[in-house]
């Protein structure tokens, strides 16, 4: 923008000085003086209109910023239905927990390469397993996948015999969890932090934060459970912890 702003005002300045050099060359009596004073102000405010006009562009160029990023999500394909009625999966599943995983292969687009390539491996249930590789190596994409965050390619993955991919995304990630790498706290209360579906009693919540050593932080608070100003004392102290 200042490279434009200098190079606006060097051009104004040299129609400026183009337009008073011609009205002092001209013969006397051959324009009307109040024709010269109007080109002059128009000279004058030559710098000014060339900024506006400028500014005016570039604000509206960043202003299409957001009707281009609307365009681009009503590009996005939708998600996988929430439920699917014929297909859905008992109240006990998923409690052994066993993953079964046949000739995956996961992508992120059609046209980019393929982040896993032929996975086929058994992970039985209530076991601690832990996925090794380096930086970019699918371990993530591995963990989307299995909420179908993205959807494979190819193959398939079961859990307890189940093709999770057949099943709706709520009964999918209904089921299963996560314990992310940094403690997030969303915007809300304690207990709607802890139990978003509101499926427990406040003493089950109790019991998991005394379990978690935050029971005695949390009561410091007038509200407590419902405390909603004091959170991010929380998430300092679980990143100390």
């Amino acid at each position: 923008m200042q490279w434009l702003s200098l190079r606006l005002a060097m051009l104004s300045n040299l129609v400026f000085a183009v337009c008073l050099t011609l009205l002092v060359s001209l013969p006397e009596g051959l324009l009307n003086p109040s024709i010269a004073g109007l080109a002059v102000t128009y000279a004058l405010n030559l710098n000014y209109q060339l900024m506006s006009m400028i500014w005016n562009i570039s604000r509206i160029e960043n202003k299409m910023i957001s009707v281009e990023r609307i365009l681009q999500y009503s590009r996005i394909p939708s998600e996988a239905p929430l439920i699917v009625d014929y297909y859905r999966p008992p109240n006990s599943w998923s409690q052994d927990g066993t993953i079964n995983i046949r000739c995956l292969e996961v992508r992120y687009a059609e046209h980019l390469p393929s982040i896993l390539r032929n996975i086929s491996c058994i992970i039985p249930g209530r076991k601690k397993v832990g996925i090794v590789g380096r930086t970019g190596s699918g371990k993530s994409t591995f963990i989307q996948a299995l909420f179908r965050i993205v959807e494979p390619r190819e193959g398939t993955i079961k859990i307890d015999d189940i093709d999770i991919c057949k099943i709706g995304l709520h009964d999918l990630r209904g089921r299963l969890s996560i314990i992310p790498q940094d403690p997030t706290m969303f915007e809300g209360t304690v207990r709607g932090n802890l139990d978003p579906l509101n499926e427990y009693s406040d003493q089950r919540v109790w019991e998991v934060l005394d379990q978690c050593q935050l029971g005695d932080i949390v009561r410091q608070s007038p509200k407590k459970l419902y405390s909603t100003g004091n959170l991010p004392f929380l998430v300092q102290w679980l990143n100390v912890k």
